[in-house]
């Protein structure tokens, strides 16, 4: 939910919320997030887990970094968006307080209180920077969403905890959500 002022906020205004409180910044509203639940954190630390290792089996030069961790997605001051998981292959855009740029891979595990601002907002707030793969899971339902772009938009394809999901950024990577330990 934004915090309830007609107040334009500003990055500088997002670095001041203390860290120890959830919140993101879009389109110059700033959107406090719940604390996760236990079953978030599960899928959470599977799936980090499981794309850590593969970066580093391969010996990738992609980082993968969980929730909180800052992106700001565009050169604008008015978005930063803490996605649950955050693949950047491009390490010009590592900054020390986050990213800066379209992540290559976001991953968003919803929660009943957040699914509109997975769903809709950040979609296309994704979409528009040119983030290649999105997938959001929702825990509630077991069904996973992945959004990939091609040429200009985002492709879907959906499936459930039953299935393995292929990467698209990647080759050989595919997760099997039957293997998840909830």
């Amino acid at each position: 939910m934004p915090i309830p002022r007609n107040q334009y906020y500003t990055e500088e205004d997002y670095y001041e919320i203390p860290e120890d409180v959830r919140a993101e910044l879009i389109d110059g509203q700033i959107y406090y997030q719940a604390a996760p639940s236990r079953v978030h954190q599960e899928i959470l630390s599977s799936l980090h887990a499981t794309i850590y290792n593969y970066i580093k089996l391969k010996g990738g030069s992609c980082k993968v970094y969980p929730a909180p961790f800052a992106v700001k997605l565009n050169k604008d001051r008015n978005t930063i968006v803490e996605p649950d998981i955050s693949v950047i292959c491009d390490r010009d855009k590592l900054t020390e307080r986050g990213c800066t740029g379209a992540p290559d891979w976001i991953i968003e595990i919803i929660s009943p209180s957040n699914s509109s601002h997975d769903y809709i907002r950040k979609l296309n707030l994704y979409a528009d920077a040119g983030v290649r793969e999105y997938w959001i899971v929702n825990p509630i339902k077991k069904m996973v969403f992945v959004y990939y772009l091609e040429e200009t938009k985002f492709e879907v394809a959906t499936y459930t905890f039953e299935n393995t999901v292929k990467v698209n950024i990647y080759e050989d990577l595919s997760i099997d959500f039957s293997e998840l330990e909830l």
